[in-house]
């Protein structure tokens, strides 16, 4: 496995839906992508064709390891049978030999703490990569209740909202993440992020900020009625350019 880039501290991360999106977030200055298919629905493991292209596409701008890959069988809530734990086992074990830098992961038990058996089986299953609880997190009021958890897991970063529809709403409980976790665990801010909110964001400690950047453009090849909508999300160059730009504006200061 490629060892972690070092990433001086906070990083900008986009969402990314396809190695086209990894291409245009990695141009337009950012540290690293989570890559994901479905954005629309809160994200979903992609294909390993796409985590392959993905890769592939970062190494060609001089980038080696910083595409993580969500691992998420399906949408909806976070609590897992046997079988969807055995496909995000599976999908982990696959993607160790893609030359990807991490996994995005998570999973909760029905009472609203961190399913802690099956969060070890992830990691195990990952064998040394980067590990990200997503917001799985979020589910619960305060989850900077549950950092000492996920922190004794080994997990390396957690993503978050700080359970607020947007980040600059939660920012007094994403401040009370960053002070739970003294250290043990990064807290990267991720929900509704816009580049006029990042310097808050980061003047709270956290260690990144995580945006999507996208926007919806028309498709010039509609599909019809039989295949898909006329409009898709794709990766703006712009708004992630407008991102990093925040951040340097908020280490200058």
């Amino acid at each position: 496995m490629t060892a972690q880039p070092i990433v001086t501290a906070p990083a900008i991360e986009i969402a990314v839906q396809d190695a086209g999106g990894t291409a245009v977030a990695m141009a337009a200055g950012a540290d690293r992508v989570e890559l994901c298919s479905a954005l629309v629905t809160g994200g979903l493991t992609p294909s390993i064709g796409t985590v392959l292209e993905s890769v592939e596409a970062a190494r060609g701008l001089g980038h080696d390891a910083v595409v993580h890959v969500l691992v998420r069988p399906r949408a909806g809530g976070f609590v897992y049978d046997a079988r969807e734990v055995s496909a995000m086992v599976r999908d982990i074990r696959a993607l160790r030999s893609t030359g990807i830098a991490g996994v995005v992961i998570g999973a909760m038990r029905p009472d609203g703490t961190v399913d802690e058996r099956v969060v070890a089986e992830l990691i195990a299953a990952a064998e040394g990569l980067h590990t990200t609880f997503h917001r799985a997190i979020d589910t619960v009021p305060r989850p900077s209740e549950l950092i000492e958890t996920v922190a004794a897991l080994g997990v390396s970063r957690v993503l978050t909202s700080g359970a607020a529809g947007r980040s600059i709403e939660g920012l007094d409980e994403l401040a009370a993440m960053h002070e739970a976790a003294a250290g043990r665990v990064e807290v990267m801010a991720g929900g509704g992020v816009a580049a006029v909110d990042i310097p808050a964001l980061l003047d709270a400690g956290l260690a990144a900020v995580h945006l999507s950047a996208r926007r919806s453009v028309v498709d010039p090849s509609p599909s019809g009625p039989g295949g898909g909508a006329e409009t898709v999300d794709r990766t703006d160059a712009q708004l992630v350019r407008a991102a990093v730009a925040a951040r340097a504006g908020w280490r200058s200061r």
